[in-house]
């Protein structure tokens, strides 16, 4: 073969390889983007999709209400048009951090007010069913992160100074109550130091799963701590992740094995020479660790939020001074199971940018909301995008494989009326996924096919075979996967329990 066919080919197969791995990781476009502010500052720091489609969002405006800052609920439609907009507030300054459509349809705000944690309940037009209040009467309190309960009750994490072990320290507060917002316990955990939590999920098991940071025990300066309670919220046991410089835990969830993941900062263990990097832990069910990641570039970079996606991996928001077009800019990373980064996608402009939230939504694109310096009205806007479908290519199913047969815990659970079931293939399988009711009836058929091997989901939005909806209560879900191909003939089985709330 002459040298310029050897080079021709050589180039050749450079291209293809250089088109392939584009290919096997492109990233999802954004289907629109959404701004929404005045002259002043608002932020945006929760969002979720709601039942019919669209999106809610909570934070806090400048611009509109009656204080320097209100809490601000906005409501839009699936194109990210807004519906209506409604403020809550006084003259002290007020935020709203987390959001949640309940089971009526309505939704519960926890941020705070001044300086008490605050607990709002609106219908499904956003007017004020009720609100609470939590903390002392000088005292520093905030509420976090909130999440209806299978008892159609609230648990909110943050921090108190009001309550806990050492004057004029933080520590974590955890507060329990009823359907109409009324106290039904509260807990506090902490040491000598300051302690700070973010993030809350009622577990499997009833009880909850906490992260946040912690001063008072750990290896250094800041720790990512992370709680595990039962369902009293007495402690069942306590993680600390970090070394000897400031590592924060901001998100955590239970994921489909029954562990959780964790996305934060680290800046004890980072790839630049300075400031911190993403950081990403996932730890079996007893909160031990099975691996780490850090992502990030030689400048400040941190995970704001985390969330398991339907193929297994983890979708991250937060915000990157390494990448982008300057300042800060909005970073959005996914990975697979492992921690592996598939893709990772900035926006935002010459100033200042921060993701806060991020949702896989019902076509497993993703939505997200936060704050941008660099578009908008002025000051700092609420910030709303919408990521397409990312197409997987064979790469992905390539990076991580099941090595057996599993069926997962659904999420949200309980739900209304939407939720996700996951499902483990190590095999090429005829998969048969059916909804029974507790007298052991059949519901739903929701999928009855042949499937690659891979992390699988389906999507469940309470409806029977006729299309109809069904009453609320506990079902049934059960999976049948015959091996079609492997190591021997055969078939898994396997059943496991949701609740519908309406």
């Amino acid at each position: 073969m002459s040298e310029n066919k050897i080079l021709i080919k050589l180039l050749f197969s450079l291209s293809a390889i250089v088109i392939l791995q584009s290919w096997l990781y492109a990233q999802p476009d954004a289907v629109w983007t959404k701004t929404f502010g005045g002259s002043e500052y608002d932020y945006g720091y929760s969002v979720q999709q709601t039942s019919d489609g669209g999106y809610i969002i909570t934070g806090s405006t400048g611009s509109y209400g009656d204080g320097s800052s209100d809490v601000w609920l906005i409501k839009t439609d699936t194109s990210g048009d807004t519906l209506w907009t409604k403020t809550f507030g006084g003259s002290a300054g007020d935020e709203g951090h987390s959001i949640q459509q309940t089971s009526d349809g309505g939704y519960i705000i926890t941020g705070n007010t001044g300086a008490d944690v605050w607990l709002i309940k609106t219908d499904a037009s956003g007017d004020s069913l009720w609100t609470k209040t939590f903390g002392g009467e000088y005292d520093n309190d905030e509420g976090r992160s909130v999440q209806q309960t299978s008892d159609g009750g609230y648990i909110i994490t943050g921090s108190t100074r009001a309550y806990g072990t050492e004057d004029y320290d933080y520590d974590v507060l955890l507060i329990k109550t009823d359907a109409s917002g009324d106290t039904v316990w509260t807990k506090t955990f902490g040491g000598s130091d300051d302690e700070y939590s973010y993030s809350v999920q009622q577990t499997s098991d009833g009880g909850y799963i906490i992260t946040g940071n912690t001063r008072s025990y750990g290896q250094g300066s800041w720790d990512v701590w992370l709680i595990k309670t039962d369902a009293s919220g007495d402690t069942t046991w306590t993680k600390t992740f970090g070394g000897s410089d400031g590592d924060y835990g901001y998100s955590v969830q239970q994921t489909s094995d029954g562990g959780y993941i964790i996305t934060g900062s680290s800046s004890s263990y980072h790839t630049g020479l300075w400031d911190s990097d993403v950081w990403l832990i996932k730890t079996d069910a007893s909160g031990d660790t099975v691996w780490t990641k850090n992502i990030g570039g030689e400048l400040n970079d941190e995970g704001q939020c985390v969330r398991q996606t339907s193929d297994g991996g983890y979708i991250i928001i937060g915000s990157t001074a390494s990448y982008g077009a300057g300042n800060y800019d909005v970073w959005i990373i996914k990975t697979n199971a492992l921690g592996d980064t598939t893709w990772t996608k900035t926006f935002g402009g010459v100033n200042y940018d921060e993701g806060f939230s991020v949702q896989q939504t019902a076509d497993e694109g993703y939505i997200i909301t936060g704050l941008t310096g660099s578009y908008g009205a002025g000051g700092f806007d609420v910030w709303l995008i919408r990521l397409e479908p990312y197409v997987v290519g064979i790469g992905d199913e390539l990076l991580a494989v099941p090595q057996q047969f599993a069926l997962h815990q659904n999420y949200p659970n309980p739900f209304n009326p939407v939720t996700t079931l996951h499902y483990d293939l190590p095999e090429n399988s005829f998969v048969n996924i059916t909804i029974y009711n507790m007298l052991g009836r059949k519901v739903r058929t929701l999928f009855n096919q042949t499937q690659d091997a891979g992390y699988k989901s389906v999507i469940w939005n309470a409806t029977n075979d006729n299309g109809k909806p069904v009453s609320a209560g506990v079902y049934l879900y059960q999976i049948k996967a015959h091996q079609k191909e492997g190591r021997q003939a055969g078939e898994f089985v396997q059943i496991k329990k949701m609740v519908l709330l309406k």
